[in-house]
């Protein structure tokens, strides 16, 4: 029996990569289904020759109550935007001046997620989203039924490399019109259909979904003797993978604009979305020489095209109450087909945004998405306006609670201050459970709206008190027994955030969620924090004085610190939890690369622990690096370390200076 079910694998994996890979099918669909069959079958009956690589992980049988968290062992950059033809000028003109003739390979950017894949000895083993770009999420189950990535390489190696996950516009509208069907919500766009096809906690979802992959990027090159993004290109394709052909080795500026141009034209007609092109130089080492800023590559860039601009009539405009209590207006447009979705309201920012544009009730006005992702009104159409429309004028009362709205010194917008408006409540409590901040499952804007108007949920604390009602909740419509007892173990994991999420939870003004990162590694707990000086706290770096006075009121406010304790005494962290960085003169701001195989500890954790001190981890050998840590077999990187005479640890050096 393992012999046949080897067969059906290899004969099965080699039909997909024809079909998906290749476009040159060898088998009926008939005979594939056969097959598929015939191997399900045989590994249910013999479950120990199961093969990882067998292509029954294609029809999805995983189901998860969560996704774990995996770090990337090389952070998923991303790169910095630019829009119209004299930035792309200025960034191919900052790399001659920085004494470089590059060729600059051009790739359609694909409107998708961003996947990064790990093989070992050949075989996928891992399949990560790219989440905050350092740490994100184990979607491997999910991965694995995507037909165009292989589970198995051509050749038996250890390679990590990135690229999208994507579906196609025909997939969008035949999934939407079953949805129409069922008189369910259509999904708006290709990209977040996608993205909430790959998060499915049950894999036979996403394996329904029809999604694809193009790969285009490979961290590491040099490690696998490739020297320009056009190798890495190719060594894809050979390795079995998916790349996009739509690109283009571009010499100069008049041919990156041509090729744009060419793919602007041709835009509509593919069978996918993309949102721009990136431009790369083709050259590895010449890429390393350029180096990177702290978030993105320098000798990258991607240009976003134009967003899509439509006219539509402003039916009214309306205000909302945000959780700082700032008041903002909102158009109300006839709804209007923007970018793939249907757009019926978009921000007018403030009163100053609104008087400047001259926009009216009744107006006909040029909408579009700011970055492809927020509807924003661009301007009016005068030409369009056939009478006298009366002028806009600011509210002067709170919309929800009635109070006198104030306009503070030197900003833009208007805010409500009671603090006891419930607008502001809830939107307060809707970011207290929020991803970034306690990323509390289940607790969503929805429920928390139906939960304060039940009476449920009043305050923060009262989310902690929710077990209390247990029963009622499994008692209310839309509500069963799986999906509270999911949100109160949710709730209740919540409880061990390290104190930079509660700190961002909180909402102070000014505050965001890296500010609460810096504070917190500062502080270690929230009661150093409470206790703080205006000084202390403006003395950290990118900590201004607004920002920490902020931060001083928000916790002199006996109400708050009232709320403080009573989450104490639910046991909320109020500790940081996170990597602690150590400054070490022989690590602090110095740059590493790692060559050969190091007996001492794993190469991630060598890594890890270099940052611990300060220390920078890079990839490839440079003029700019600093040290080179070498093992047994360390290959063409300890060569060039020699050359450019760069200091070189071997194991007992870095083992010394590790545990001095």
């Amino acid at each position: 029996m393992k012999e046949r079910i080897d067969y059906l694998v290899e004969l099965l994996n080699k039909a997909n990569h024809e079909y998906y890979i290749l476009e040159n099918p060898t088998l009926t669909d008939q005979e594939y289904d056969s097959m598929l069959d015939e191997l399900i079958k045989l590994e249910e009956k013999y479950p120990e020759y199961k093969r990882e690589d067998s292509p029954s992980s294609r029809v999805g049988a995983t189901v998860t109550s969560e996704f774990l968290k995996y770090a990337h062992s090389f952070p998923m950059l991303s790169l910095g935007d630019v829009f119209n033809e004299d930035e792309i000028v200025s960034f191919t003109e900052r790399i001659k001046k920085e004494g470089f003739s590059p060729v600059y390979m051009c790739e359609e950017k694909i409107d998708g997620l961003g996947i990064n894949l790990i093989y070992k000895d050949g075989v996928l083993v891992k399949g990560i989203t790219r989440g905050d770009g350092k740490v994100g999420e184990d979607v491997t189950a999910n991965v694995k039924t995507i037909k165009s990535i292989p589970l198995k390489l051509t050749k038996k190696i250890d390679i990590e490399l990135r690229g999208e996950i994507y579906i196609e516009k025909k997939e969008l509208s035949k999934i939407n019109e079953e949805r129409r069907k069922d008189n369910l919500p259509e999904y708006q766009n290709c990209r977040n259909l996608a993205s909430g096809s790959l998060r499915q906690l049950d894999s036979s979802i996403t394996a329904k979904r029809n999604l694809k992959s193009f790969m285009y990027h490979l961290p590491n090159p040099i490690d696998y003797n490739l020297y320009t993004q056009s190798d890495v290109l190719a060594f894809f394709k050979e390795l079995g993978f998916r790349t996009n052909p739509d690109r283009k080795l571009c010499k100069n500026i008049n041919e990156i604009l041509e090729f744009i141009e060419e793919i602007r034209k041709e835009r509509e007609l593919l069978s996918y979305d993309i949102d721009g092109i990136v431009i790369k130089v083709n050259d590895i080492t010449m890429q390393e020489n350029i180096g990177y800023t702290s978030k993105t590559p320098k000798w990258s860039i991607a240009y976003k095209f134009p967003a899509e601009e439509v006219r539509t009539t402003i039916k009214d405009i309306v205000f909302t109450v945000g959780r700082t209590g700032k008041i903002t207006p909102n158009a109300v447009l006839d709804p209007v087909r923007l970018c793939g979705t249907t757009v019926s309201h978009a921000t007018l920012n403030n009163e100053d945004f609104i008087i400047e544009k001259d926009i009216r009730i009744k107006d006909v006005v040029i909408v579009r998405k700011a970055g492809d992702v927020i509807p924003e009104v661009v301007r009016v159409d005068l030409s369009r306006r056939t009478e006298d429309l009366e002028k806009f004028k600011m509210i002067e009362v709170c919309p929800v609670c009635g109070s006198k709205l104030v306009r503070k010194e030197n900003e833009s917008n208007y805010f409500c201050t009671n603090p006891r408006c419930e607008a502001r409540h809830i939107e307060s409590l809707i970011h207290f459970a929020s991803r970034h901040a306690m990323n509390i499952d289940g607790l969503g804007e929805r429920i928390i709206e139906d939960f304060y108007n039940f009476g449920y949920i009043k305050d923060i604390k009262d989310i902690y008190k929710l077990y209390e009602k247990k029963e009622e909740l499994k008692a209310l419509e839309g509500f069963g027994e799986k999906s509270i007892d999911n949100l109160l173990s949710s709730i209740e994991k919540s409880k061990e955030n390290s104190l930079e999420r509660l700190l961002f939870g909180l909402g102070i003004r000014h505050f965001g969620k890296e500010s609460a990162k810096l504070i917190a590694l500062k502080f270690n707990n929230i009661d150093n924090i409470i206790n703080a000086s205006i000084e202390e706290l403006s003395s950290i770096k990118d900590i201004g004085l607004v920002m920490a006075k902020s931060i001083y009121d928000y916790f002199k406010d006996e109400r708050n610190i009232n709320m403080i304790n009573e989450l104490k005494a639910f046991n909320v962290n109020m500790e940081y939890k996170g990597i602690k960085i150590e400054h070490d003169d022989n690590f602090s701001n110095k740059k590493f690369v790692i060559t050969g195989t190091i007996m001492l500890m794993p190469r991630d954790k060598i890594k890890e622990e270099i940052t611990l001190r300060g220390g920078i981890n890079v990839d490839s050998v440079s003029k700019k690096t600093d040290i080179v840590i070498v093992g047994e077999n360390p290959g063409s990187k300890y060569e060039k370390a020699k050359e450019l005479n760069i200091t070189i640890w071997d194991e007992e050096t870095l083992k010394k200076y590790l545990y001095k």
